[in-house]
């Protein structure tokens, strides 16, 4: 293996990322082409004479062998049969380049009938003033032989740790297949006469095997392209531990499994190791975009089991229902240039899986240039449980829609993780608002804590996390709290988690609507941030009781937290579809009276350089920073009126 030697490839332990990827040999070529009229598979796959499945190539590719897949609608399920056998003999499964390839896990409707003998009207439910036109359509059994998603629940599998009282229960008891017109999902409703209140539904019968759907425009079904999903996954092998596979360029779509656990996506390594996955689009999975872990821990663990060393990079993974990237106990992920957005539309957060990547036990892992958008009622980036030497860097967490918090960082209690040179951005919260106690005249003002920290809306929140680093970021727009942690006492593997010597530095913290930073107890560090238009007593440390609400000069007087740190005055904009940041200075009239201890920057160009962290050397372009002073954030200056391009992806 090759050591990634480039800016922004360096661990927290000091070593360089572990690249094993090299240039691959190919001594065997394949073509699919479904769209040819010579297209058979019982041809020799030949370009003349190509094979018209996939999975026809899969069957018989070996080490060395390049499936080259040519522009068309495959409605199939991958599964190779082999694996490659080192980085320079895998199989790689691309597209052509003539072409988008889509691989569908559903199948053409065709045959539709007005749905009769079923109660429109429900008791209760208001008549609408137009009868609603409801069609109804049979399955094929042909088509839904050994998998019918319209006959399985969402959550089928592992239930042990959903909190039933906490959550609506009514998305995890939908039926797992879907109904798609014209490429876009109809919205499940739980019982028939729902359909009358809200155009664009379906539901299923309790057999799974017709399946009613009212249109948004209450249409005719002929006048559109009708897909129903019927299979599990569009690529994903039946054998396990198969690795050195390369899937580039493909489309994959409909895809309609259960939620985790297991972890089976879309594109499903199945517990296999060494694979590329690259230059791909996951549309509308039901639950998991890729998974690329061990899948489940109820699985046995073998002796010499290699997980991870996946690279996972420049995808597309959009309106996955549950998690956009799913890896289990993985080492040496690479996960980078992807566009993960809407993930979470199934509202699923309390089946504890829910995230745009979700990884548990993660190890020696490289996490940059990423896009995290419009996250539904999910985190952007949970790590679970026992992740060491991990390097998140140069990533964009973009509006999480009714989100607790942007990064989940739980229960890792022994090795450092750097999050350094990301832009976290617009954190809604999600929260009962009427538990939010209102609370008259000044009995506030004698309160000795909070209410339970009722409100969230984190940027980064840790549960029981020690040793968590955190370097020249923004933290902007979140609802509570840019940094909150608590300590978990008895989630014991060998100890509880103390939640102790996070290292803040040099971050700035951008209009969090309750605190910038909010410490368990003072045995943190914070150094060099830089806070602005934060509201009062933004600086908190909570342990031991009574919670300290604090200011930036009594930070500094009673903690010692940044002698170097500062506040600022002016105006961050981001544009969320051009992906763009925009500074302004702005005329802020002083407040007329109070104490002025600490001065506040207005001209963005005159911020005061601060010392740099001595494990982040680069800057949010991946440029390297020489000097031992920069200011705080992940760019290295800042100019009024100046307009930023934010997309990582492009800082290559």
């Amino acid at each position: 293996m090759a050591e990634l030697r480039e800016a922004g490839a360096l661990l927290p332990d000091g070593t360089y990322f572990d690249n094993w990827e090299t240039e691959a040999i190919y001594d065997r070529e394949y073509h699919v082409d479904c769209m040819s009229p010579d297209a058979s598979d019982d041809n020799d796959g030949s370009a003349s004479k190509p094979f018209k499945t996939i999975n026809a190539a899969a069957a018989i590719a070996v080490p060395g062998t390049r499936v080259i897949i040519h522009a068309g609608t495959y409605r199939e399920t991958v599964r190779p049969a082999k694996g490659g056998e080192s980085p320079e003999r895998m199989i790689s499964y691309e597209a052509a380049g003539d072409g988008e390839v889509i691989i569908k896990a559903s199948v053409v409707a065709k045959n539709f009938e007005r749905s009769t003998d079923w109660n429109i009207y429900g008791f209760g439910l208001p008549v609408p003033e137009k009868e609603p036109v409801v069609w109804q359509t049979k399955l094929d059994p042909d088509e839904y032989r050994g998998y019918n998603p319209f006959c399985s629940m969402n959550i089928l599998h592992d239930r042990l740790y959903i909190e039933y009282d906490k959550t609506d229960m009514t998305t995890y008891l939908n039926r797992c297949g879907a109904v798609f017109v014209d490429g876009k999902p109809l919205k499940q409703v739980s019982l028939y006469n729902r359909m009358s209140q809200t155009a664009g539904t379906y539901w299923v019968e309790a057999n799974g095997q017709t399946v009613h759907f009212r249109l948004a425009d209450d249409g005719d079904p002929a006048d559109h392209l009708i897909e129903l999903s019927c299979r599990e996954q569009c690529f994903a092998p039946e054998i396990p531990f198969l690795n050195y596979i390369r899937v580039a360029g493909l489309t994959c779509a409909h895809a309609s499994m259960g939620a985790p656990v297991p972890q089976r996506g879309s594109i499903s390594c199945f517990r296999g190791h060494h694979w590329i996955i690259e230059d791909c689009k996951i549309d509308w999975s039901n639950a998991v975009g890729i998974d690329c872990g061990f899948e489940c821990w109820h699985r046995p663990h073998y002796e010499g089991q290699v997980n991870g060393f996946t690279i996972i990079r420049r995808n597309k993974i959009i309106d996955a229902g549950v998690c956009g990237i799913a890896g289990m106990f993985t080492t040496g992920l690479l996960i980078e240039d992807n566009l993960i957005e809407g993930t979470g539309w199934q509202k699923m957060e309390l089946s504890w899986e829910a995230a745009g990547i979700k990884v548990h036990n993660c190890i020696n892992s490289l996490f940059r240039r990423n896009v995290f958008r419009n996250t539904i009622r999910c985190d952007a980036l949970w790590m679970d449980v026992g992740n060491e030497n991990n390097r998140v860097t140069q990533n964009l967490f973009l509006d999480g829609k009714e989100a607790r918090e942007a990064i989940f960082m739980e229960c890792t209690r022994d090795i450092e993780n750097l999050f350094d040179n990301n832009i976290i951005w617009n954190v809604e919260g999600r929260f009962d608002e009427s538990a939010v106690p209102h609370v008259e005249g000044s009995a506030l003002w004698y309160a000795l804590d909070e209410t339970d920290n009722i409100v969230n809306g984190y940027g980064m929140y840790g549960e029981g996390t020690d040793y968590l680093r955190m370097s020249n970021n923004i933290f902007g727009k979140c609802r509570s709290a840019g940094y909150f942690q608590k300590p978990v006492a008895f989630r014991l593997m060998g100890r509880g988690g103390t939640a102790r010597d996070a290292k803040v530095f040099n971050n700035i913290f951008y209009e969090c609507g309750e605190t910038a930073i909010k410490f368990p107890t003072k045995d943190n560090r914070s150094e060099g941030n830089l806070f602005m238009n934060m509201p009062d007593g933004y600086l908190r440390v909570l342990f031991p009781a009574p919670e300290e609400c604090l200011d930036l000069k009594s930070w500094r007087e009673f903690h010692g937290f940044d002698l170097n740190g500062g506040e600022a005055d002016f105006n961050i904009e981001v544009d969320s579809e051009k992906l763009t940041m925009k500074i302004t200075m702005v005329e802020r009239k002083e407040f007329p009276f109070g104490h002025k201890w600490i001065k506040k920057v207005h001209d963005p160009e005159k911020l005061e350089k601060v010392a740099a962290d001595e494990k982040v050397d680069t800057d949010y372009f991946g440029n390297k920073v020489a000097e031992s002073t920069r200011i705080p954030g992940p760019f290295t200056e800042l100019k009024n009126e100046m307009v930023i391009d934010i997309d990582p992806r492009k800082c290559k």
